[in-house]
């Protein structure tokens, strides 16, 4: 109960102070200074093709110490709800674009009623709070989970296509949600952080950690490794050919002085 009531303070706390609500932009990891709330990262993509499946979103959160989203409770759903709502207020240019959660489940094809029962977290978590949307999950080969981020969308049976749960396929392309274990000293010198509570205030201080998206810059580089190899190769057979070429005309000038100087001589000779 004691962190149901943490995490809704700590929700009041993102819309009560307009300054934490101007920091809150994709790429930050969000820290709580009383070592109680986790830290989070909402990484949006404006360009569809820069966002990425389940599996690269999970090896992207762990890649930085921690695992996609999980739930615990209704509360912790509400903080995140805040934190989306503040990262993508009017004039940020984010709109629409789902965003991967934790929760997926093993197998292929399960449709029975036993479907829902079957999935779970992929840090370990047992939480079993669930916010699907109307109908879902729907299983089938949808099984892997993200939370509807539709803004513009018409609402469905189940209202606005907002903050509820809704079951894909795993390869489909959609933003990501960490989840960090609390920090309160950021140890990497290139991280910024910021107090956001006003002096005096009596509210537990929020740490907004600016991180990036680093890990994603691992799918760009690594597919271009064969390439800069192959271009280190034909670099290196160049720089070997333009070496035995100037080591042969050295050897050619070597061995052509001592006929030269024989043909000189002769030449003198007879003229005499």
């Amino acid at each position: 109960m004691s962190r149901a009531l943490s995490l809704l303070l700590g929700a009041a706390l993102l819309c009560g102070h307009g300054v934490f609500c101007r920091r809150v932009v994709s790429g930050q990891k969000v820290c709580f200074a009383d070592l109680k709330h986790p830290c989070y990262k909402m990484a949006y993509f404006h360009e569809l093709s820069s966002r990425v499946s389940f599996q690269e979103a999970r090896l992207a959160c762990e890649s930085e110490g921690g695992a996609l989203l999980s739930l615990d409770n209704e509360a912790e759903q509400k903080l995140i709800e805040s934190m989306l709502q503040n990262l993508t207020k009017p004039g940020t240019g984010i709109s629409d674009g789902d965003f991967w959660i934790g929760l997926w489940r093993n197998g292929e094809g399960q449709t029975s009623g036993a479907c829902p029962d079957l999935y779970q977290w992929s840090d370990g978590s047992s939480s079993q709070y669930r916010n699907w949307y109307t109908d879902e999950p729907s299983c089938g080969s949808e099984k892997c989970v993200v939370m509807y981020h539709q803004p513009t969308a018409n609402p469905g049976l189940g209202g606005p296509y907002l903050y509820q749960w809704n079951d894909d396929r795993c390869n489909m392309k959609h933003n990501y949600i960490c989840k960090y274990e609390p920090e309160i000293n950021p140890t990497s010198p290139i991280e910024k952080t910021y107090f956001t509570n006003q002096p005096g205030d009596t509210h537990q201080n929020v740490v907004v950690t600016e991180a990036g998206i680093i890990p994603n810059l691992i799918y760009v580089v690594i597919p271009t490794i064969p390439l800069l190899l192959l271009i280190l190769v034909a670099f290196g057979t160049c720089c070997f050919q333009m070496l035995h070429k100037r080591k042969a005309r050295r050897n050619f000038t070597k061995d052509s002085t001592p006929l030269s100087s024989e043909c000189l001589a002769e030449s003198l000779n007879s003229n005499l």
